[in-house]
């Protein structure tokens, strides 16, 4: 039998650093115990493509946060934050975002 741990955001943060797409992907998944392959058919896309999120080698649209954010049941407001977020390190812009709801 396996106890599952939750993670809060700010133990994510204190573990892997500045919170981005792809860590949390990876953070999450890990933490829930779904494999790659099995978390990246929820998705609709290949275990490849995923790997490159969680490495970050691979920007994730707004789309893709939303549905990322819907299979982990997890706020979509904060997804496609740090989606906009990570759009912005890329481009080394020095801002910060935060979103409000309309």
């Amino acid at each position: 039998m396996t106890t599952k741990k939750s993670y809060t955001v700010e133990d994510l943060r204190k573990k892997y650093g500045p919170m981005t797409v792809g860590r949390f992907v990876k953070a999450f998944r890990m933490s829930d115990e779904i494999s790659q392959t099995d978390f990246a058919k929820k998705l609709g896309m290949s275990r490849a493509n995923l790997c490159d999120i969680e490495k970050e080698r691979k920007p994730v649209s707004l789309d893709r946060a939303v549905q990322i954010a819907k299979v982990f049941r997890v706020s979509e407001q904060y997804l496609i934050q740090l989606a906009l977020q990570d759009q912005l390190r890329r481009e080394n812009l020095p801002y910060e975002v935060e979103l409000k709801s309309a």
